[in-house]
Formats: structure tokens, C-alpha cells, sequence
């Protein structure tokens, strides 16, 4: 799959495609459905598949502080659709110039003029273009001008509730754990790369894998118990805290992870963390001797649920 960054830098070897457009925030089954059905089309018609997402996404930039909390980072979007089959991943920017298309240029100057699409699945509350104005029926009505095939792809569904991001969301807030590994396919887990912190959990013999997650909200806060996984082929357990650390009045949000017997440097590496559990919500504590009492009962009883 190739990761095409801009409408600037699409050439004539990525027109007449079959495309799907949207956030894929989580890569869900429902996600999983559309891209099973644009890449059936695609070897049919024997063109390449391809997916539309923005960086920020629309939420994000429209309302920065109230946007919800993102399942997944571009990256970690990345992984999770490197091997469905896809052709081409294209990012566009969610700037001011996009925000301003009305959705009939939106169709003339990127679907038509810079893609040629051929076939065009969305999702069933897909809407573009300033104001929201466009939807399902006017992309109808342009591919019947322009010649390309629009496909509404139909909600999916899991025990009768409607397969959603914000489903997925309000399942981890509820520490419905399973049901959101259930919604989206595969376990939750977060990715990102070690780097050094203030090492405060070595003076009191727990020293962590500090993860920065770059990102303005999760959707998990507190104490879990959690696998890493990207050194080599090993899975580590361990405990973690996501958030803010207030006992150390913390300002950032980050994840940080607590390995059971292990001591390599690992500062520098990409790695996944998989979240098992919830153990507790994150809370200060007055002192750092408190908060050293409490990591050892969490690290007790995350043992006693993965080991």
C-alpha cells in the first residue's frame, strides 16, 4: 500500500480508481466491511483501491478542543490497513482551502479532475463540503454526469447496535474492553515510541517505558494491566497508567508502563501496547511513598490476572 501525502503529489498513475472516503478512525469491522466491498469492485474493474482521510480530521479542526478522542493516530491507522489490500492510503490535509470546497467543487476538483474516480463507496452518514451540504444523493447525481459508480455501503452491526467509532469510544470509557476489541476486530492497543521521561519511577523500583501519545484526548484513563509487543517477537506483561500523572502534577498526557521481569533499554522503540484490564482510575496521591504502595498492589493484582 502506498501512503500518498497531498492532492499535490497524486499523478496520473493514481486516476481512475475505486475509492472510499472518510475518517476509518479505528479501522472497525464497519470500516472493514467498506473496504472489503471497494476492493472486490476494484479487482473487477481491475483498477486500484484506495482510501480518502484527512490529517487533522474534520472534528479536529473544526473544534480542537471539544473534538473526541481518536481510536487511532495516522500511524497506527497505517498498521491496521497495511495488509487489507488497499493500493493507495491518500492523506489530505484538512486545511482552510478544504473546508471552504462547496461539494460541487469538492466532485469537480478532487474526485473528478485530480482522481477520475471510477467507483465510489461511502458510508451511509457520509457528508462533505462546506456546510456539510453534500451527501449520498448529490454524489448519485455527479456520477451519473461524470461517469463513475456511487455505492452506499450499509450500516454493520454487532448484537443489534450499529458499529460506530463513538460506539467503540463509549465502550472503553465503560471498561467494556471486549466488546470494543469485539466492534473493532482486534484488541485496542495504543503504538508509539519509547522515549526518556523524569525517571521518577526508578527511585522507587519501578521503573517504566514511557510512551508519548501525541494526541490531545484518549479514550482510556487510568490503570490497566496490558501486553507490549515490537521488541522482536517478545510480549511483555505489564502495568500501565495513561494520564496525566497527578501525583507528579503532571501536564501532559502520556502512557506509561510498568514491565514484569524485564531490564533492556528499549528507549527509541516503536512499540504497542494491548490493554487487558482496568484496574482503577488514575488519582493523586499526597505523598510518592503512597503512590509506591499503591503501584505494588496494582502490579500484584495485574500478575495475578496475566501471569
Amino acid at each position: 500500500m502506498e501512503l500518498v501525502r497531498g492532492l499535490h503529489n497524486l499523478t496520473d498513475r493514481h486516476k481512475a480508481c475505486a475509492l472510499t472516503i472518510g475518517n476509518f478512525d479505528g479501522v472497525h469491522l464497519g470500516h472493514q466491511s467498506i473496504l472489503a466491498m471497494l476492493i472486490e469492485k476494484a479487482r473487477e474493474l481491475n483498477i486500484d483501491a484506495c482510501i480518502m482521510s484527512f490529517e487533522p480530521l474534520p472534528q479536529e479542526y473544526f473544534a480542537p478542543d471539544t473534538a473526541p478522542a481518536r481510536l487511532t493516530r495516522l500511524r497506527e491507522k497505517w498498521c491496521a490497513l497495511e495488509n487489507t489490500g488497499l493500493n493507495q492510503f491518500l492523506c489530505i490535509r484538512f486545511n482552510h482551502w478544504l473546508a471552504d470546497l462547496t461539494a460541487d467543487e469538492f466532485i469537480q476538483q478532487i474526485l473528478v479532475e485530480k482522481l477520475h474516480v471510477r467507483y465510489l463507496v461511502i458510508g451511509d452518514d457520509f457528508r462533505f463540503g462546506k456546510g456539510r451540504t453534500g451527501d449520498f444523493e448529490l454524489l448519485k447525481k455527479a456520477g451519473e454526469k461524470y461517469g463513475f459508480e456511487v455505492v452506499n455501503s450499509h450500516s454493520h452491526c454487532l448484537n443489534g447496535e450499529r458499529i460506530s467509532s463513538t460506539a467503540i469510544r463509549q465502550a472503553l470509557a465503560n471498561n467494556e474492553l471486549q466488546y470494543a476489541a469485539q466492534m473493532l476486530g482486534r484488541p485496542y492497543i495504543i503504538c508509539g515510541r519509547v522515549a526518556h521521561g523524569d525517571k521518577r519511577g526508578r527511585t522507587i523500583g519501578f521503573p517504566t517505558a514511557n510512551i508519548k501519545l501525541h494526541r490531545h484526548a484518549t479514550p482510556l484513563s487510568g490503570v490497566y494491566t496490558v501486553t507490549l509487543s515490537g521488541i522482536g517477537n517478545e510480549v511483555v506483561a505489564g502495568v500501565a497508567n495513561i494520564g496525566k500523572r497527578p501525583t507528579v502534577d503532571g501536564e501532559h498526557l502520556q502512557l506509561e508502563v510498568h514491565l514484569f521481569n524485564f531490564n533492556k533499554n528499549i528507549y527509541g522503540e516503536q512499540v504497542c501496547v494491548e490493554f487487558k484490564h482496568k484496574l482503577r482510575e488514575e488519582k493523586r496521591f499526597d505523598s510518592f511513598e503512597l503512590l509506591k504502595e499503591q503501584i505494588i498492589k496494582d502490579s500484584e493484582q495485574a500478575k495475578q490476572l496475566l501471569l
